[in-house]
């Protein structure tokens, strides 16, 4: 008896449970569809402290001219996906929540993105962060990051907006795909080679016709000779002129497979280019993140110079902050090595000698410092 009332208290209690549950989230339903956004809260959540790349105000700006209804929009109407995909357009926004409130407000949490290098270049005025997304330089706002300057050109269009990786992979995809296109041109052209390449062995098969009736012909018609001379000249002759017209066709066809393959092979070299430009903005983006991570380069170095050899290799040239020097630190690569060897140069060298006796420092060859005066 006890057994059954406990399991009947329990079922009860478990009852009063779902009851209420129910209830309130019916209530709740109720307030949502009556409660409408009374006002929008914009939070910047990011570790770029007092530097911004966007404020407030600006990401408002973004919501309403979005073109998204939300004021006096009931809270569970609220289009939040819509919202945070027109915020996310704008490349220096690392990630965007949006949410509504029990009271009627729109929440907008917006985090920024961390800058590794401003690009001053011919043409451009972007950011570039440690990972390798690029993003024009917002109006009106800047965070500090390491300046570089000069004639270089990144691998992607001036405006462009996302990860510059990606954009290499999808022209790779495109060219990739280009290739291919390319490669089923030929199909034809193979069978044709095919066909062509029979029909000259077919020439080798051709004999005088009636041959063995011919010689029977001659047993008893010797003058029939010059004749039969003759046919046998016609013959070899129309066999030469196919073999010419044979080969001649085999030519003009291979000449058209050779230039879709010499077509194919330009554009893999485009893609090495391609490829070799990305690279050398990566060699870039690990030699800021060295600069960036030793305290006493990072105070040091006021502008970094990037242009392209006649190779299309990227050069660096440094604008230190002590002296009238001028740095020339050649390609990105062997950068710690390089840059102890300046640090051996300053220690004993120039500390003694004096930081404006020189016009230019050169750290391009293996185990040597260069001057000039």
């Amino acid at each position: 008896m006890k057994r059954i009332l406990s399991i009947l208290g329990n079922l009860l209690l478990w009852a009063l449970v779902i009851g209420f549950a129910l209830f309130f989230n019916g209530r709740a339903k109720q307030h949502r569809a009556q409660t409408t956004i009374s006002a929008m809260e914009v939070i910047l959540t990011d570790s770029l402290q007092d530097e911004v790349l966007v404020k407030k105000s600006i990401v408002e700006e973004w919501v309403r001219n979005s073109g998204i209804e939300f004021q006096g929009v009931p809270v569970e109407n609220v289009d939040l996906n819509g919202i945070e995909q027109a915020i996310s357009r704008n490349g220096f926004i690392q990630r965007v929540n949006t949410r509504t409130t029990f009271d009627g407000r729109l929440m907008v949490e917006v985090s920024q993105r961390r800058p590794l290098l401003r690009m001053m270049v011919d043409g451009y005025n972007c950011y570039l962060t440690g990972d390798g997304f690029i993003f024009p330089s917002p109006r009106l706002s800047a965070v500090y990051a390491p300046i570089v300057t000069g004639s270089y050109s990144p691998p992607v269009p001036a405006q462009y907006v996302g990860r510059v990786e990606d954009y290499i992979s999808s022209l790779i995809a495109e060219s990739e795909q280009r290739i291919a296109d390319m490669q089923h041109e030929k199909v034809p052209l193979f069978e044709q080679d095919k066909k062509i390449r029979q029909q000259i062995k077919d020439v080798r098969k051709i004999r005088i016709s009636k041959r063995f009736w011919k010689e029977l012909r001659l047993r008893f018609n010797p003058s029939y000779q010059d004749e039969y001379d003759q046919d046998v000249r016609d013959t070899r002759a129309y066999k030469a002129e196919l073999r010419r017209k044979y080969r001649y066709q085999l030519q003009i066809n291979d000449n058209k497979i050779d230039r879709i393959s010499q077509r194919q092979d330009n554009e893999r070299q485009s893609q090495k280019k391609l490829l070799k430009r990305y690279e050398d903005l990566v060699k870039l983006i690990n030699f800021v993140k060295y600069i960036e991570d030793n305290a006493f380069w990072q105070a040091e170095i006021v502008e970094i110079v990037a242009s392209e050899m006649s190779n299309g290799e990227l050069q660096l040239e440094l604008i230190p902050r002590s002296g009238n020097h001028r740095i020339l630190f050649g390609t990105a690569d062997n950068v710690e090595d390089k840059l102890d060897k300046l640090m051996s140069f300053y220690q004993s060298g120039l500390t003694n000698i004096g930081w404006d006796e020189f016009r230019t420092i050169s750290l391009k060859y293996d185990g040597q410092v260069v001057c000039r005066k």
